[in-house]
């Protein structure tokens, strides 16, 4: 038997960073992702956002790839979010995504983090979030990809 721990700091944003997840109906959304996290196995700490993106802080088994996570969750959820007619403007995510790993001692820093989310947004982008959470974990920006699909 392996012993594992891996935290994930996702970050998946809304096709053309539309807003398409209205505040009143987000619950839904994140209850709907909660059972994807759960039928992988997984285990979700947090999960919050904004009507062009969500956040969600999770541990996943060792036998699932982040990537593979996260590809499996965009599909499901963009024919779940199409299906609804809660959610008449979404038209998908965005191709890129931003994870992170962390460990133990950050979760609660994580976790905090997305739960302001309403907070935090006052006084910043989408765009400058997403671009600080690059920079401070050494990911180099290619300008000419930066969030253009």
């Amino acid at each position: 038997m392996s012993y594992t721990q891996t935290f994930y700091h996702i970050v998946l944003c809304t096709h053309q960073r539309i807003p398409a997840i209205a505040e009143e109906h987000e619950r839904e959304l994140y209850s709907y992702m909660h059972g994807f996290i759960n039928n992988k196995e997984a285990r979700l700490y947090r999960i919050g956002g904004m009507p062009d993106h969500v956040h969600l802080f999770v541990s996943l088994p060792a036998t699932l790839a982040m990537s593979k996570f996260v590809q499996e969750l965009k599909v499901s959820t963009s024919k779940w979010l199409k299906e609804n007619p809660n959610f008449p403007l979404f038209d998908g995510w965005t191709k890129e995504y931003a994870g992170f790993s962390y460990n133990l001692r950050d979760k609660n820093m994580i976790v905090g983090y997305i739960a302001k989310q309403k907070k935090h947004h006052r006084s910043k982008t989408f765009v400058e979030e997403y671009r600080s959470f690059l920079v401070e974990n050494g990911v180099e920006i290619k300008e000419e990809y930066f969030l253009k699909d």
